[in-house]
C-alpha cells in the first residue's frame, strides 16, 4: 500500500518538477523528516543526477549522514546513480560496499557506472560478481556488461553474454539487442552484426545507425548505403549520426556523387545548418578532392569551430597546394576559437612540407604552452617537421623529451637520419627500438633501407633486410624490394640486383626499381645490363624521357655514340615534347 503524500512531499515535488533545486535543498536541510519519507531526498537526488548537480547532492548526502537518516536500497541506489553520473566513482563503491541489501537496480547502476567513467574491466567484474551472488539480471543490466565489452572491444566476453541471454527471457528484448548489433559491428564482425539485426521483430534508429557506422568503419560503403536506404524504407528519419556515419562511409578518392547525394539528404532533412554534419561535410569533400566544395561549405558556417578548420586544413596539406589559404585559416582559427592537437598536427604537416621552420617553431611554442606537451601525436609531427627542415637535433630532443612513444615516433627520427645523411644512427636508432620491445614494420623497413643506400652502407643494408625479414612477419610490397634493388645497385652488386628482379621477387616491382636499377648502370657504365633494363623500361614507360636520357648517357660514356643518337632519335619519336624542370624555393 503506498504511503499518504504530507505537505513536504507535495512541496518538494512541485519544486523539483519545477527544476528549482536550490530552494528543494534548502529546504530539506530545514527539516526533520521520518524514515518513510525517503522518498523525498531520492527525488532530489534524482534532480542532482540530471542537472549533474555535484555540489547539491553532496549536501543532500551530508545531511542524510549528519541526521543518521536510515537508508534503504532504493535511496542508496539513488546515491550511487548520482555519484556515477558525477565520476565519483570511488564514492559510489563505498555506498554500494555498505549496503546489506542490494537489487538488481543496485548492480546495473554501479556497473553502468563504471562503463560510463571509462572503467569497462571493473564493470565486467561487477557483472560477474552479481552472478555470483545468484543476482538474476534485467535487459538494463545485460545491455550496460555488452557495451563495456563493446568499448574494450572484447567479442570473447560479449558473446559469453550473449551465450546467458539465449537461456533467458531478454533475448527478444529491443535493448539487449541493439547492444548485440553495436558489439557485433565494432568489433568488425557484420555478418553476426546483421544476423542480430535481422533477427529484430522491430528495429529502432539506434541499431539503424549502429549497422551503418560498423559498415562505414569495415570500409564497406555499399553495404552501408543500401542499409541507409532500407532504414528510410522503412520510415524511419535519420539523424546526425546516421549521416556523419554514411559520409565516413562514402568519403573517398571515387565518393564525390555519394558525398554530393547524402548531401541532398542533409538539406532535405533539416539538418544543413548542423555544426557536427557541416564539420563531417568538409571532411568528406577534402577526402574526395573536392577542395573548393569543402571551402563554399565552410565560407557558409555562422559558427566556425575548430573540426571544420582541422578538416579544411588538413586538405590543403594533402594537396600540398594553397598553403597561404591554410595558414590564413589558422589565423582566423587563433583568434576565434581553441587549438586543439590536431589542428596543431595538421599545420606542422604542412611546415614539414614546404620547409617552414620558422612557423614550425611557433607552432611548437603553442604546443608547448597551451596543449599537452607529451601528446604523442603533436610529438610525432614535430619531429617528422624538424626533420624535413634538416634540423635533425631538433627533432632529436623532442624524441628524447617524449615520455611515451610509439612506432611512427620511431620510424619519424629514423627517416630523419637517413634524409639528413646520418645513416649510422638510423641503424643504430633502429637497434635501439628493437631493445625496447617494439617491432618494426614495413615502414620501419623501407627507411632503413633508404637510409642505407644513400649513406654507402649498403652491405649493411642487405644484412639488415634479411635480418628483420626473418625475425618479424612483414608483408614486403613492391616498394621493399625497389629499395633494396637500389641498395644492392648503389653496392655495384649489378647482377645480383638483376638477378633479384628477375628470378626471386614475387610480384612486377614497375618501374621504380628498374629505374634505380637504369641509374646504378650509369654510375657504373655497366652498359650490356643497362641496354636490358632500359629496353624493360621502354615498354613501361614509353613517355618517360628520362629512361631514354640515362641509356642515352650510358653510351656516350661508353664512345657507342651512334647507339646514344638512336636511342635520341627514338625519344623524339615516342615523346612529342619534353617540358624542362624548374624548382621553387621559400
Amino acid at each position: 500500500m503506498a504511503l499518504p503524500l504530507t505537505p513536504l512531499n507535495f512541496l518538494v515535488d512541485s519544486l523539483c518538477h519545477s527544476r528549482k533545486l536550490g530552494e528543494a535543498v534548502r529546504l530539506i536541510m530545514s527539516r526533520t523528516l521520518e524514515p518513510e519519507q525517503y522518498s523525498v531526498y531520492s527525488k532530489i537526488l534524482q534532480l542532482c543526477t540530471e542537472l549533474n548537480s555535484r555540489k547539491c547532492g553532496q549536501l543532500v548526502h551530508g545531511r542524510i549522514i549528519a541526521v543518521g537518516f536510515p537508508t534503504n536500497t532504493c535511496l542508496n541506489t539513488r546515491l550511487i546513480m548520482f555519484y556515477s553520473k558525477s565520476g565519483e566513482m570511488r564514492t559510489a563503491r563505498k555506498v554500494f560496499d555498505k549496503m546489506s541489501e542490494r537489487s538488481v537496480v543496485t548492480w546495473t547502476a554501479l556497473l553502468s557506472g563504471y562503463s560510463h567513467n571509462a572503467d569497462c574491466e571493473e564493470s565486467l567484474r561487477v557483472f560477474s560478481a552479481m552472478h555470483g551472488e545468484g543476482t538474476r539480471a534485467n535487459q538494463f543490466t545485460y545491455g550496460s556488461a555488452l557495451r563495456a565489452c563493446t568499448r574494450l572491444l572484447c567479442l570473447v566476453r560479449g558473446k559469453q553474454i550473449q551465450g546467458r541471454l539465449q537461456k533467458g527471457r531478454f533475448v527478444d528484448n529491443l535493448f539487449v539487442k541493439s547492444a548485440l548489433v553495436d558489439l557485433h559491428s565494432k568489433c568488425g564482425k557484420m555478418e553476426d552484426a546483421r544476423c542480430a539485426f535481422e533477427s529484430m521483430e522491430t528495429s529502432d534508429l539506434v541499431c539503424w545507425n549502429a549497422m551503418i557506422g560498423g559498415y562505414a568503419a569495415q570500409g564497406l560503403s555499399d553495404d552501408a548505403i543500401l542499409v541507409f536506404r532500407s532504414m528510410l524504407g522503412e520510415g524511419i528519419l535519420p539523424d546526425s549520426f546516421s549521416f556523419g556515419s554514411i559520409l565516413r562511409a562514402v568519403a573517398g578518392k571515387k565518393g564525390l556523387v555519394k558525398v554530393n547525394t547524402i548531401h541532398g539528404y542533409i538539406l532535405r532533412y533539416g539538418f544543413g545548418s548542423h555544426n557536427f554534419l557541416t564539420g563531417s561535410l568538409i571532411d568528406a569533400y577534402v577526402k574526395c578532392g573536392s577542395l573548393d566544395s569543402a571551402n563554399e561549405i565552410y565560407n557558409t558556417m555562422q559558427n566556425k569551430d575548430v573540426v571544420s578548420i582541422t578538416a579544411l586544413i588538413s586538405g590543403y596539406a594533402c594537396e600540398g597546394t594553397n598553403h597561404s589559404r591554410a595558414l590564413q585559416l589558422f589565423n582566423e582559427a587563433q583568434k576565434n576559437t581553441a587549438i586543439d592537437g590536431m589542428l596543431l598536427c595538421a599545420m606542422l604537416n604542412i611546415c614539414a612540407k614546404t620547409s617552414s621552420l620558422n612557423l614550425g617553431k611557433q607552432l611548437h611554442a603553442n604546443a608547448v604552452k597551451y596543449q599537452n606537451q607529451h601528446d604523442i601525436a603533436i610529438g610525432n609531427a614535430l619531429i617528422d617537421m624538424y626533420s624535413k627542415s634538416g634540423v635533425i637535433g631538433d627533432a632529436k630532443r623532442v624524441f628524447d623529451d617524449m615520455e611515451k612513444k610509439n612506432i611512427i615516433s620511431w620510424t619519424s627520427l629514423i627517416t630523419g637520419y637517413g634524409k639528413n645523411g646520418y645513416g649510422d644512427e638510423a641503424v643504430a636508432l633502429c637497434l635501439e627500438m628493437e631493445d625496447e620491445g617494439l617491432k618494426p614494420n614495413g615502414v620501419t623497413l623501407l627507411s632503413i633501407l633508404f637510409a642505407c643506400s644513400h649513406n654507402g652502407l649498403s652491405t649493411r643494408g642487405w644484412e639488415w633486410f634479411r635480418s628483420v625479414v626473418r625475425r618479424n612477419d612483414i608483408l614486403l610490397r613492391a616498394e621493399h624490394y625497389s629499395c633494396l634493388v637500389d641498395v644492392l645497385a648503389r653496392a655495384n652488386c649489378l647482377e645480383e640486383a638483376y638477378d633479384l628482379i628477375r628470378v626471386k621477387i614475387p610480384m612486377d616491382i614497375g618501374a621504380s626499381g628498374l629505374g634505380a636499377m637504369l641509374g646504378a648502370c650509369s654510375v657504373h657504365g655497366n652498359v650490356n645490363l643497362g641496354e636490358i633494363v632500359a629496353r624493360r623500361l621502354f615498354d613501361l614507360e614509353p613517355g618517360n624521357a628520362v629512361n631514354y636520357v640515362v641509356l642515352s648517357g650510358i653510351y656516350s660514356a661508353a664512345g657507342l655514340w651512334r647507339n646514344a643518337r638512336e636511342t635520341r632519335v627514338l625519344m623524339e619519336k615516342n615523346i612529342t615534347a619534353k617540358y624542362p624542370g624548374y624548382s621553387s624555393c621559400q
